[in-house]
């Protein structure tokens, strides 16, 4: 159960944050910090590394439970996409997720090509389950991992940026975030990595196979109302990233903010 509880601590992770690199550039690295806080109380720290050569790109992701959450579970994981740099953003080609928790380890590794995904490779293997709902070819067709497909690019901070829908295969689930238009504010706290325009977009969670039909997270995410990402703009470029992500969940507010980036 611990071992769960880290997972989808950072699968929230995974769903709300993605990070690229300026535009027309052939070499880049960065370095993104996201602290992850539940209910007001910090509850994991999470990096993302990128590497960007010629068409190539790399992106790391470490996550690490902290504080109070480590009664609860104890644990860190990280998480690996690579593939090409397109004129539209990141292309995966690979996926490999790992956590560790209590002398537990899980991991998932999916390849891509052209869009199209690879039924993951998992250890250990996913039980047999009649509540889990069937992943067909169709749902592994024009898909990107859930790391490198939270992407924005366009022409300005406006809008434009939040109407639209990422299809994900993260190897074992499809589902789909639709995003909407909600507000243009002002970032403004000095605890955070960014001070300046953001862009308020809401989220939808819609679920499509690999889900267990009697799960209450799937359920949850499904029918919630409260879940929001802040997009701010990436220096030199026409790409957007994560400043803040909010969902609301019964034990409180999960919320991820940015703290520094080099």
């Amino acid at each position: 159960m611990r071992q769960l509880a880290f997972s989808s601590l950072l699968a929230a992770g995974l769903t709300a944050i993605g990070f690229t690199t300026p535009a027309f550039a052939n070499e880049a690295h960065a370095l993104a910090r996201y602290v992850i806080s539940l209910g007001g109380i910090n509850v994991a720290y999470m990096n993302v590394r990128l590497d960007v050569e010629g068409e190539s790109y790399r992106l790391d992701l470490s996550a690490d439970v902290t504080g109070l959450a480590q009664v609860v579970s104890q644990g860190a994981g990280s998480v690996n996409s690579g593939g090409r740099v397109t004129s539209t953003g990141l292309a995966s080609s690979r996926f490999y997720l790992e956590t560790r928790s209590q002398g537990e380890r899980f991991s998932l590794e999916t390849r891509y090509s052209g869009g199209n995904a690879s039924d993951g490779i998992v250890s250990p293997p996913l039980a047999e389950n009649p509540d889990r709902i069937p992943v067909t070819s169709s749902h592994r067709t024009g898909v990107n991992d859930p790391l490198a497909a939270f992407i924005l690019r366009g022409p300005a901070l406006d809008s434009s940026l939040c109407n639209r829908r990422f299809d994900i295969f993260t190897g074992i689930e499809r589902f789909d975030m639709a995003l909407r238009y909600a507000d243009s504010q002002e970032a403004t706290s000095t605890r955070t990595g960014y001070q300046g325009p953001v862009v308020l977009c809401t989220m939808r969670y819609i679920p499509i196979s690999g889900h267990f039909t009697s799960s209450e997270i799937t359920s949850y995410l499904a029918d919630s109302t409260r879940m929001m990402t802040w997009y701010m703009p990436l220096d030199g470029s026409d790409f957007y990233i994560p400043y803040r992500v909010l969902m609301g969940t019964s034990f409180g507010d999960l919320s991820m903010v940015l703290v520094d980036i080099d």
